[in-house]
């Protein structure tokens, strides 16, 4: 995949996360593709779904399909599009923050062991910021889009904070892993982490703290923030609407239209949510498509991996009455029949570890089946995965 090679020559410190310098990242990718010759771009806006004469066509217009587009597809499919409330993190200059409060520490000391900034919280100034958030003046919406859910993966701050006071300091403002470098004896009541946004380490990111919040009332209140307390901000929090598709009602297991099999939907619109479910979605698409058009059929990958569960649930797992957009996670996966030494199911940590091996070892059978290469990393994985189930 292009994404993670782009992703990897663009990474940022983020601990045990992969987190990317956005502009740089986005770059890379347009290069790699006006670079192959094999790949036309042509810079218009579609209006229109294609010819009933076209085959192949893959539609992966991300989280915002223009509205003509998205009327079209209505028209094609007899169904409105769906959509949910996507929000954004502040982002603060780092020559802005006081480092005589906040320090460098990754939770448990992972990656580098200092790819985040801590900013901490006693009881008080919590309970106080949690008061000022509930009572800030947020921005109201439109008549059209009061009725819009929210993406349950990255609710604004308020939100949390309305479902009870202690939500956030469980949440992304959770003090565990970390130790104030200031007052090592003292344990914070809760922290507000800023992870590096950029290559150059001069923006951070505020994480978990996506917000519809007015912008004078995000600066007042974050400004409250230890070590926040003269921040200047390159970016303030906002709400953007993700349109959506209603996958399990209306795509195959292939990603083809069922009304219309030549095409194909791929990325966000599908209802998959995140760069690399996004990426992986658009991935699964593009191999479809290639071995259709070579009169060839590509099985699904098994749903005891990662890309089988996604594509399972965006195609058919999922409930289409109900259908939300969703990232990869544990859940999505067919359940373990694996126990432990004493005959117990296994629980927990292990539980993961076991799920994981047997992804991986299921998809090298399938990647072995259809004679596609694995890649060094995802080949050394494969073979860790075979070595521990050996064991």
């Amino acid at each position: 995949s292009i994404i993670l090679k782009a992703a990897d020559e663009n990474k940022v410190p983020a601990g045990g996360a992969l987190a990317v310098d956005r502009r740089e990242f986005s770059k890379t990718v347009g290069q790699a593709l006006e670079s192959d010759p094999l790949v036309t771009i042509e810079r218009r806006e579609i209006t229109a779904l294609p010819p009933d004469d076209w085959d192949q066509v893959i539609i992966a217009t991300g989280p915002l399909t223009a509205p003509l587009l998205a009327d079209a597809i209505g028209d094609a499919t007899g169904e409105e599009a769906l959509a949910f409330f996507d929000a954004l993190a502040p982002i603060v200059y780092k020559d802005s923050i006081d480092f005589s409060k906040a320090w460098f520490q990754s939770r448990y000391d992972k990656g580098q062991g200092s790819d985040y900034i801590n900013c901490p919280l006693d009881k008080a100034g919590y309970e106080a910021f949690i008061e000022g958030l509930l009572a800030a003046k947020k921005n109201s919406f439109r008549d059209w889009e009061k009725n819009t859910p929210y993406f349950e993966g990255c609710l604004p701050i308020e939100v949390m904070a309305e479902r009870g006071p202690k939500t956030l300091a469980y949440g992304p403002m959770k003090p565990v892993g970390l130790t104030n470098h200031h007052d090592p004896g003292t344990k914070p009541h809760a922290v507000v982490q800023l992870r590096q946004d950029n290559k150059l380490g001069t923006l951070y990111n505020m994480v978990g703290f996506q917000t519809k919040l007015t912008h004078a009332e995000q600066k007042r209140l974050f400004r409250t923030i230890p070590g926040l307390e003269k921040a200047r901000f390159a970016r303030l929090g906002g709400l953007h609407r993700n349109t959506f598709i209603n996958s399990p009602r209306l795509l195959d297991e292939t990603l083809r239209l069922k009304s219309k099999p030549a095409i194909r939907f791929a990325g966000q619109i599908t209802g998959c949510e995140g760069y690399v479910e996004s990426a992986a979605i658009g991935l699964l698409a593009g191999r479809f498509a290639a071995t259709e058009r070579r009169r060839g059929k590509l099985a699904p990958p098994p749903p005891t991996t990662a890309l089988g569960a996604l594509l399972d649930h965006v195609t058919r797992g999922a409930e289409a009455a109900t259908f939300q957009p969703m990232n990869v996670n544990f859940g999505l996966f067919p359940p373990l029949n694996d126990t432990d030494g004493k005959g117990r199911p296994v629980r927990g940590r292990e539980k993961k570890k076991a799920v994981s091996r047997r992804a991986l070892l299921d998809l090298a059978v399938w990647l072995d089946e259809h004679q596609f290469p694995a890649n060094s990393a995802m080949a050394s994985a494969m073979s860790s995965a075979k070595r521990s189930r050996k064991k």
